[in-house]
């Protein structure tokens, strides 16, 4: 969400901004917010002239009262003045409404007009046109087939899909043995390894008020995302970043605290409204799982290079765990509209002999502090928005695709890698169970 005053005084450039991400449909709403603006705040500078004529006069029917002790005439006067008064108080009973109105409209378009977007952001209208920036590990193509992931997890016993479906429907599923094992083992060895670079773990709260929501989100990100619980203003969170940065709602921070580096855990809900393929018998794309998740909030001049850290973590340890990955600069038309800049960390498959997504880090600039009012004081005392930043750590599913596949022999068992092991037991290696 930017700032009125930026939109008043930069329109071309919003303008320009909402054509690089490919939303020309919004270009009438700068003109159109401007123009709201301008009658706002035409109506709030009469609301506040009639205030000060109001305590004004109302000195002057005091005076006037006094006086028509001693002089019967002042009166009439006194009841003129008050006249005025009431002619006043009903134009501004007329005003603040009007001041009301005009800000829930104002606010409405603003939250609708996407975020300034970082100069180094490819330019394109889909993710089709998102760059590969680096890649990091050799991609290997095993000279023996790779099954299908959920053919993997069934030679272990560690899937059940059908249950699933019975149960909730498609896209749940069921985890058993050394799978669901594995999936708490990747998440354990995620926290760990965050604490490791001074992040602190939090487990926060897996639903969230509208309010938050309308702060962390955008319109068409949360219809497309979020389950809303019948009769209440709650909603299952879709990532942990929702109710992690939501902790900070109309807060003001010490500029001293900055920056705050946390991990969490979480399950995440998504409807993946609109998603086409979801494969019934895969965990690609799915309304439930877990993960654990990168938050920093931050001072703004320290946002980029936090930015730099962050996606470069996620490199790490996914390299720990042997399997390769590239990084991937997302798109203008890829962003989300409170996105400054983002970029993916896509995964080796073998068996796709291609990369797919597992880990999402973005830079929301001041766009969510703008909207959940986040402030930090200064040590000037002066306040100001804060910078927000979040990035998938891991999120087992997929991270269990990109695992299984990389690490896969020939016999049909998976090696552990060794940073993994002390959290499945020591083990060294999955075998399949004998058929």
């Amino acid at each position: 969400m930017l700032d009125i005053k930026f939109v008043r005084e930069n329109p071309e450039a919003v303008k320009e901004n909402i054509k690089k991400k490919f939303q020309d449909e919004k270009l009438p709403l700068v003109d159109e917010v401007i123009e709201l603006d301008t009658k706002l705040r035409a109506a709030i500078t009469e609301a506040n002239d009639l205030r000060a004529s109001r305590n004004a006069l109302s000195k002057q029917i005091g005076a006037l009262m006094s006086q028509a002790k001693k002089d019967p005439s002042k009166l009439e006067e006194a009841e003129a003045v008050k006249a005025q008064v009431k002619a006043q108080a009903d134009r501004l009973a007329e005003l603040e409404a009007q001041e009301s109105e005009l800000e829930g409209k104002v606010h409405s378009i603003m939250l609708r007009i996407p975020q300034m977007i970082d100069p180094s952001v490819p330019i394109g209208p889909d993710d089709s046109h998102n760059v590969e920036a680096e890649r990091f590990g050799e991609p290997v193509v095993p000279n023996f087939p790779i099954p299908y992931h959920t053919e993997i997890m069934e030679s272990f016993g560690g899937i059940d899909l059908d249950a699933a479906r019975r149960v909730a429907g498609n896209g749940f599923y069921y985890l058993l043995g050394d799978i669901a094992r594995l999936h708490e083992a990747v998440l354990a060895y995620a926290r760990d390894f965050m604490i490791g670079k001074g992040f602190t773990y939090v487990i926060p709260p897996f639903m969230i008020h509208g309010a938050v929501v309308e702060g962390v989100m955008s319109f068409a990100e949360m219809d497309g995302m979020m389950y809303k619980i019948e009769g209440e203003d709650l909603y299952l969170i879709g990532t942990s970043e929702h109710s992690m940065i939501g902790r900070f709602i109309d807060q003001i921070l010490p500029e001293g605290e900055l920056p705050l580096t946390l991990t969490s855990y979480s399950p995440c809900f998504r409807k993946e409204k609109g998603a086409h393929g979801i494969e019934e018998r895969g965990v690609y794309r799915i309304h439930q799982f877990e993960k654990q998740e990168m938050i920093v909030v931050c001072r703004p001049e320290e946002s980029m290079d936090w930015y730099e850290k962050l996606w470069r973590y996620s490199v790490e340890l996914f390299r720990s765990l042997d399997i390769p990955v590239r990084q991937l600069n997302c798109c203008s038309g890829d962003l989300a509209d409170l996105k400054v800049k983002s970029c993916d960390i896509e995964a080796w498959s073998p068996r796709q002999q291609k990369y797919f997504e597992v880990c999402s880090c973005s830079n929301l600039g001041d766009a969510q502090a703008r909207r959940l009012k986040i402030r930090v004081r200064g040590e000037d005392g002066k306040l100001y928005l804060a910078h927000t930043l979040n990035n998938t750590c891991v999120a087992p599913p997929r991270m269990l695709i990109a695992f299984l596949e990389n690490n896969l022999n020939a016999d049909g068992s998976v090696d552990i890698p060794e940073v993994l092991r002390p959290y499945m037991g020591g083990k060294e290696k999955l075998v399949p169970l004998a058929k």
